[in-house]
C-alpha cells in the first residue's frame, strides 16, 4: 500500500510546475516585447527537515527470537505480567542447555567451569543472571515487581518488556523525533536457548524478520502519522506532512539465510527494506563481527567448533568460536574481514542507493567496507548505533564493537553519520564537555561521549538507542531506580546526594526516576543532556543530517566528502580504578560508605550515611531507613514528627488546625485553644 501512495505522491509532484501556471502568469511573451532570453536553471534546495532522528530502534522484536523472549505487544493496551513465576512465557532460557555443549564431536567441554555455568543452568534460576550489571537485578527471571506496567516496568534497565508500544513512538514523534529506522531482527542461537514451549515457531531468523516486516506494513497501512519511507525525497515528504519516517532495516546474523543473496536482496527491497547490516554478532558469509558479549562467542562455537588459543576473550586463554590475532595495543580482534560475497553485497547495494551499516563489522571488515566505499566514490558508511573507544571505561574500550577514532574518519571521509548509544555505561570524563561526569551511566556519562564526538571527532550524529534491543538504557540522575549506578554503591550514594542538591533539576517526567524506560522519553533524554551541559544542537536536528548522507548515497558524489584531517582524541580524562576510588570512603560493617548522603526517609545502612545521623537499622545487615532527629532535618514547610510518628517529617498544618505544639503549625504557632494561630 505504501508503494502505491508513494507514486500517486511523485505524479502529483511532476505535476506541481503546471498547476503553479495555471494560477501564476506563465503565458507567452506578449507582442512587442523583447524575448528575454531563459535564466539558467537553479535546482531548489529542499527545506532542512526538522527534528532528531533514532538510527536503530527493534519496534517490532516481539517476534524476535521466535517470538519467545518478549513480554507486550508494540500495538494495543499494554498488560500486566506473570512475573516470571514458572512456567512463564517470556524472560527466562531453557531449564537445560547442557545439550548445546555436545553438538562438536570429539570436543567435550563440560569440564570447562565457565561453559558449565554458562550452559548447565537454566530457567527460572540462570535467568535471574541475565542482565544483571551495577545497580540493577535485571528484570529476568522471577521479577514480580515488574509486573504492572508504570511500576518498575518499564525503565531503564528492562530488557525482556516492551519499551517500543506504538503510544510511546507517537510520544517521541510529538515531542521531536522526525526519523526513526526500524531494525528488524533475530538471532537463532538465543532463540534455541528459549524454552520450547516459548517460542511460537523453529527458529529460523529470516522468518522471524519476514513477520517484522509484514508487520511494519501493517503499521504503515492503518497509521495515519507515520509512514515508512522509500527514498529521501519520500522522507521528506513525509516529515513536511507532520508525520513520522521510517526507515527499515535489517539486523541479523544469517542474513538471507541459504538462499541466493541477489535474489533476497532485490526481494527485500522491493518490499521497502532501505538498509542492512552484512554481519551482526556472529561471522557469516559476508564477513566477520566484532567481538562482543561471551554469549556470542558461545553461539560461534556451537556453528563451527573453533577454538583459539592465540588470544583470549572468553576466558584469559581461549576464545569460542572466532578465529583471533592479538592487535598492537594488546586486544583481541577477529581475523575475519569482509568475504568477496561481502564486498559484492556492498557493491550491489550501492547500486541500489541503499544505506549501508557497518555497526557490528570486526575492524577487518571495516577497513574492507571503507575500501569498498572508496573506489565507489567514497559511499557513506553508517554506524546505526554504537560507542567512542575512546571516551568508554577501559573494559567497554577494549571489546572489539566500541568505535575507535580511525573508524569516526572512515564515516566522516565517506560522508556517513554515527548512531550514538544511549547506554547505561561508566564513562571517562571529557575534560572540554563542561559537564561533571558526577552520575555514572546517567545523561552526564552520555554528556561525555556526545561532547568527545561533537569536539573532538566532529562527527555527524543522531542517537542510536536500540531499545528492544536486549541490552540496558541510560540510568536516571535521580529516585531509587538505579540512580547514578554505574559504579560501586557508596560513590552512586554520593552522586545521586549531589544531583538532588545541585541539580539540574528534574524534567517533571517519568525520565527523571526511570531513564530512557521507553522510546518516548527520547525527547526527555535529549533535554536533560541540555540541562547538564551538553550542546545537543546537532542531535535535535539529526533528521536532516540523516537524509544528506541518504541523498550522497542516492546521488552521484564527486569524491571524498570530508578529509577529517581535524580529529583530536586529546582531553579524555586519564581513568581511576573503581577500587582505587572505592578505597577512598570510609568502611562500616566491611562496607565502604557515602557521608551524609542519604535524606530522611530513604534507606540506610547506618546512621552515619544519613544526613540527619539516625538511622533505624541496627546491625551490620540490617537495612534502615533515615529518621529525623531535629526541625533542621526537615523541610521549612515539615516538621520532625514525634510519638507513632517520631523520626518522621510531617507536613505542617494551616491556620485553624489541631495542634500540640508550634512546631506542627506553619505559623510556628499553637493556640492555648490547640489550634494553628
Amino acid at each position: 500500500m505504501f508503494m502505491s501512495q508513494h507514486r500517486r505522491r511523485q505524479a502529483s509532484l511532476a505535476l506541481l510546475p503546471l498547476t503553479l501556471c495555471l494560477g501564476l502568469a506563465c503565458g507567452p511573451v506578449q507582442e512587442g516585447e523583447a524575448p528575454v532570453a531563459p535564466a539558467p536553471e537553479v535546482q531548489s534546495q529542499p527545506l532542512a527537515a526538522p527534528g532528531f532522528a533514532e538510527l536503530h530502534h527493534h519496534m517490532f522484536a516481539e517476534e524476535a527470537f521466535g517470538g519467545g523472549w518478549f513480554h507486550g505487544s508494540h500495538t494495543g493496551s499494554l498488560t500486566s505480567c506473570d512475573g516470571g513465576l514458572p512456567e512463564s512465557d517470556h524472560a527466562r532460557v531453557r531449564m537445560d542447555l547442557s545439550n548445546l555443549l555436545n553438538l562438536c564431536p570429539g570436543v567435550d567441554l563440560s569440564g570447562n567451569p565457565l561453559l558449565a555455568a554458562l550452559f548447565g543452568i537454566g530457567g527460572a534460576v540462570g535467568s535471574e543472571f541475565i542482565g544483571k550489571i551495577e545497580g540493577t537485578e535485571g528484570d529476568t527471571g522471577i521479577h514480580l515487581g515488574r509486573m504492572s506496567v508504570n511500576t518498575q516496568w518499564p525503565r531503564w534497565d528492562t530488557i525482556a518488556h516492551q519499551q517500543a508500544w506504538e503510544g510511546w513512538l507517537r510520544q517521541a514523534h510529538q515531542g521531536g523525533m522526525s526519523l526513526v529506522m526500524v531494525s528488524l531482527v533475530s538471532n537463532e542461537f538465543l532463540c534455541k536457548a528459549l524454552p520450547y514451549q516459548n517460542i511460537s515457531r523453529p527458529c529460523d531468523e529470516m522468518a522471524d524478520v519476514e513477520l517484522q516486516l509484514q508487520m511494519a506494513r501493517a503499521f504503515d497501512a492503518r497509521t495515519d502519522w507515520a509512514e515508512i519511507a522509500l527514498t529521501p525525497s519520500h522522507a521528506r515528504n513525509i516529515i513536511a506532512a507532520g508525520k513520522l519516517a521510517i526507515v527499515l532495516s535489517i539486523e541479523t546474523s544469517k542474513l538471507f539465510g541459504t538462499k541466493d543473496w541477489r535474489t533476497e536482496l532485490d526481494r527485500f527491497h522491493a518490499l521497502g527494506v532501505r538498509s542492512l547490516q552484512p554481519v551482526h554478532q556472529l561471522d557469516n558469509r559476508f564477513g566477520g563481527a566484532a567481538l562482543h558479549n561471551p554469549i556470542f562467542q558461545a553461539a560461534q562455537f556451537t556453528e563451527n567448533c573453533h577454538i583459539d588459543t592465540d588470544c583470549g576473550v572468553t576466558t584469559d586463554t581461549m576464545t569460542l568460536g572466532f578465529d583471533v590475532y592479538r592487535d598492537a595495543a594488546g586486544n583481541c580482534r577477529n581475523t575475519k574481514g569482509l568475504t568477496a560475497d561481502g564486498k559484492a553485497l556492498l557493491q550491489t547495494m550501492m547500486g541500489k542507493g541503499m544505506l549501508i551499516d557497518v555497526a557490528h563489522l570486526s575492524e577487518k571488515g571495516l577497513q574492507d567496507a571503507f575500501a569498498v566505499a572508496q573506489t565507489n566514490t567514497y559511499y557513506p558508511l553508517v554506524i546505526s548505533h554504537g560507542h567512542f573507544r575512546e571516551v568508554m571505561n577501559p573494559k567497554l574500550a577494549n571489546d572489539e564493537k566500541t568505535t575507535p577514532a580511525w573508524v569516526v574518519r572512515y564515516l566522516r571521509q565517506t560522508g556517513g553519520i554515527f548512531g550514538l548509544r544511549t547506554a547505561h555505561d561508566e564513562t571517562r570524563a571529557y575534560t572540554r564537555s563542561g559537564v561533571a561526569n558526577n552520575c555514572h551511566g546517567s545523561t552526564r556519562s552520555l554528556a561525555q561521549a556526545v561532547e568527545f564526538g561533537r569536539q573532538g571527532l566532529k562527527v555527524p550524529m543522531a542517537l542510536g538507542a536500540d531499545l528492544n534491543g536486549f541490552i540496558q538504557q541510560t540510568r536516571p540522575r535521580f529516585g531509587n531506580n538505579g540512580a547514578c549506578s554505574a559504579t560501586f554503591q557508596a560513590e552512586a550514594d554520593a552522586h545521586l546526594r549531589q544531583q538532588n542538591v545541585s541539580g539540574p533539576a528534574r524534567l517533571g517526567t517519568g525520565f527523571d526516576e526511570f531513564g530512557l524506560a521507553h522510546v518516548g522519553y527520547l525527547p526527555d533524554l535529549l533535554k536533560d543532556l541540555g540541562r547538564v551541559g551538553a550542546n545537543t544542537t546537532g542531535l535535535t536536528g539529526s533528521a536532516e543530517t540523516f537524509l544528506k548522507v541518504w541523498e550522497r548515497a542516492s546521488n552521484p558524489r564527486t569524491g571524498m566528502a570530508d578529509a577529517a584531517a581535524d580529529i583530536d582524541t586529546t582531553g579524555v580524562a586519564t581513568y581511576v580504578d573503581k577500587g582505587t576510588r572505592e578505597a577512598a570512603y570510609p568502611v562500616l560493617c566491611g562496607e565502604h560508605y557515602a557521608p551524609d548522603s542519604k535524606a530522611v526517609g530513604e534507606s540506610c545502612r547506618f546512621k552515619e550515611e544519613c544526613i540527619s545521623d539516625a538511622c533505624t537499622a541496627s546491625g551490620c545487615n540490617i537495612a534502615g531507613t533515615c529518621i529525623c532527629d531535629e526541625e533542621a532535618d526537615c523541610s521549612s514547610s515539615q516538621y520532625c514528627g514525634w510519638g507513632l510518628n517520631t523520626g518522621k517529617c510531617q507536613p505542617k498544618k494551616a491556620k485553624g488546625a489541631t495542634c500540640l505544639y508550634g512546631k506542627e503549625c506553619l505559623s510556628n504557632s499553637c493556640r492555648w485553644t490547640l489550634t494553628c494561630n
